[in-house]
């Protein structure tokens, strides 16, 4: 075994690897850049080395400057995570030229399956049932609508080195091909070196379904059942679970039998993932293998009790597998959700900036639940431009999907994030959609439910009532400490609120009743139906914590002027709390309307200005694109949302500009 590892990359990933490091009592190594100098797995490793500026290209990606660091520190091998090179056959090479153990596959495997045109090729001479498209390397535009024209629309555009959902274009007609060639290509050269894109046909309504596998170097290799990803944005994995609802048993094992045929072909040696795309029949087909972790492994730790960090490892260092493929068993359920830096209400743009609130829900046993959060960062902490905008990874394991289902629900609602925009109440309304319950799944789920982008609802129903009870609670308790400030004129033993009141949420009266019990409240609603209302929470407290009707509950809260706002399962409403009398004059009150400009650009995210495609003058058609802004690794063309004539250009390539920034004005 070894005595000192070092990680060759960042995040929560890195600070994942550590963990299973420190417990095995392996010293950890990390490497890092400008960008990530106070970065947590920075803190967390035993040691630290430098390797470069914050663009990945230059530090993260220079595979020089990983060994340089390995010889500095006497690291006898380096953990490669997931992205970055991992899935690089240059890495495990160089790596095994200068005596330093690769935790990962064989050069031979990532060559094999890592390319994922050489990967088709071999999964077709295998007789691994593969998707129709062109194996070949394409060359131009042109070229690709060609093909695209041969295979039969739509078809997808990938990156033959891609992975997570960069490189990666959907098009429907012969005009997409050849704009998602072009920003495919780009997108695969900035983010891992490598251009060559490929074309195949897009399966309609279908599932990602991958199996995890894991070898060892002496010829035996196992699956450890499946994960559905089937729930995707930008073809970027936003929730995954294990087991699919979608397999039965005997889809289970054929699809197993057939990951290992292929993995035990090019003599696989650790943990890799055999990704399947599969109809709402159970048909499949072979799309690709991931030879390396993959981000969503926790949840098949999760419902195999196994720790592939530490198998990964083991196996490395030549140790057997374990366990045979009779003695994995799967137990109960996981869910987990990407918790992404990124703004959902602007078609889920990134967005950078500090964390001036980071409290994730707590780790651990709740009930009859298990509550994981693999993180990378920290209060106070800021996300950075330059990488991935994950910011943790949300799993929960019960005995049952449902009961997974609401634990991630509760968990989503108990987490707290200020100082960035992030994805937590679309994550929030995804568990509380009915057809994501059923397990009516599909690629397409995200495009077809939310068509019209994302924004928080307002509450209704169920949801209405937990918040306005909440409210009239919090209303409560800020009265209460009211009562207690010292010096004041009149005594406030004399003082009776009335108990009576009027929670107005999201424009909506809800009259009702408040009444102390004890250390507990109760707010009777008005039809009669009294709710025992019991929470800790003290004002400050970004989350608001408790049962409501003996229901266990969590609120997102944030103070406003004489009221809250409170966010819960998705939805999101401010809420003031009146008597019946000031309700009434409250409802007189005008409200102020905001007036947008429909005659500006506005730079959607923080990003760098990758093309201006128009120029000062020029008639511009609904739907035409207009601008390039890179952000995190990822191209976002701007197009116009309506008829217009270009007047002014504020903006230049190359600039960095803020979130809301005017790139052009129209006339």
């Amino acid at each position: 075994m070894f005595d000192k590892i070092l990680i060759a990359n960042r995040g929560e990933i890195a600070c994942r690897i550590i963990k299973t490091a420190r417990r095995l009592g392996i010293k950890t190594v990390a490497v890092y850049s400008d960008a990530d100098r106070d970065a947590v797995h920075v803190a967390m490793a035993d040691e630290a080395v430098h390797i470069g500026p914050a663009p990945a290209a230059q530090s993260y990606l220079l595979i020089d400057r990983i060994i340089d660091a390995c010889r500095k520190t006497g690291a006898q091998a380096v953990h490669p995570g997931y992205g970055f090179l991992s899935e690089r056959e240059a890495f495990p090479k160089a790596l095994a030229e200068a005596g330093i153990v690769f935790i990962g596959p064989n050069p031979g495997a990532i060559a094999a399956m890592g390319d994922k045109i050489e990967s088709k090729k071999a999964a077709s001479a295998a007789k691994v049932s593969t998707v129709p498209g062109f194996l070949g390397v394409i060359d131009s535009p042109e070229h690709a609508v060609t093909i695209a024209d041969e295979i039969g629309y739509p078809v997808m555009i990938k990156a033959s080195a891609g992975g997570g959902g960069k490189g990666m274009r959907i098009a429907h007609s012969a005009a997409e091909v050849a704009e998602g060639f072009a920003r495919a290509k780009s997108e695969a050269a900035s983010s891992f070196g490598d251009d060559r894109v490929f074309v195949e046909k897009f399966i309609t309504d279908p599932r990602h379904i991958e199996i995890q596998v894991i070898g060892d170097k002496h010829g035996n290799v196992v699956y450890l059942g499946e994960r559905e990803c089937s729930i995707q944005r930008r073809n970027q994995k936003v929730i995954e679970e294990a087991p699919s609802p979608l397999l039965d048993e005997e889809t289970r094992r054929r699809m197993g039998e057939q990951a290992v045929a292929l993995a035990r072909a090019v003599n696989y040696d650790s943990a890799g993932t055999v990704e399947f795309v599969a109809g709402q029949d159970k048909s499949f087909y072979f799309l690709e293998m991931n030879t390396r972790l993959q981000v969503e492994h926790p949840v098949t730790e999760m419902i195999t009790g196994l720790d592939l960090v530490e198998l990964m490892i083991r196996v490395a260092a030549g140790e057997k597998l374990p366990l045979t493929q009779a003695e994995v068993k799967l137990d109960g359920w996981a869910v987990e959700s990407r918790v992404y830096a990124e703004d959902p209400t602007r078609n889920f743009l990134p967005s950078i900036g500090r964390l001036t609130t980071y409290q994730p829900p707590e780790e651990g046993r709740r009930g009859s639940a298990i509550v994981r959060n693999d993180t990378g960062v920290e209060e106070g902490g800021e996300i950075a431009i330059h990488y991935d905008p994950m910011i943790a990874k949300l799993v929960t394991w019960a005995p049952t999907r449902a009961e997974a289902i609401e634990a991630q629900a509760e968990a989503l609602d108990a987490f707290a994030i200020d100082g960035i925009r992030h994805n937590i109440p679309f994550l929030a309304a995804l568990m509380a959609h009915p057809r994501w319950r059923e397990g009516r799944l599909s690629t397409g789920f995200i495009a077809e439910e939310f068509p019209e982008g994302f924004s928080a609802p307002d509450p209704r129903g169920e949801i209405a009532r937990r918040m306005a009870a909440a409210a009239a609670a919090i209303d409560h308790k800020l009265n209460q400490r009211k009562r207690g400030i010292s010096g004041q004129m009149r005594d406030p033993g004399l003082l009776h609120f009335e108990r009576d009141r009027v929670v107005i949420l999201a424009g909506e009266a809800y009259p009702v009743t408040v009444d102390s019990d004890g250390a507990d409240l109760v707010v009777t609603e008005a039809d009669g139906t009294p709710l025992t209302v019991a929470s800790t929470w003290r004002p400050g407290e970004p989350v608001w914590q408790g049962t409501i009707g003996g229901q266990r509950v969590a609120i997102q809260v944030r103070s406003l002027l004489n009221g809250v706002a409170l966010q819960h399962a998705g939805a999101a409403a401010e809420a003031r709390v009146f008597t019946k009398r000031e309700a009434e004059l409250a409802a007189l009150m005008p409200v102020k309307e905001q007036s947008g400009s429909g005659k500006q650009v506005l730079c959607p995210m923080p990003g760098l200005v990758k093309q201006i495609l128009v120029k000062d003058g020029q008639e511009v058609k609904n739907g035409e694109p207009l601008a390039i802004v890179e952000a995190m690794k990822m191209e976002n063309v701007l197009r116009a949302e309506r008829d217009a004539t270009v007047s002014k250009i504020h903006a230049k390539e190359g600039d960095s500009l803020a979130v809301d920034a005017v790139i052009l004005e129209f006339a």
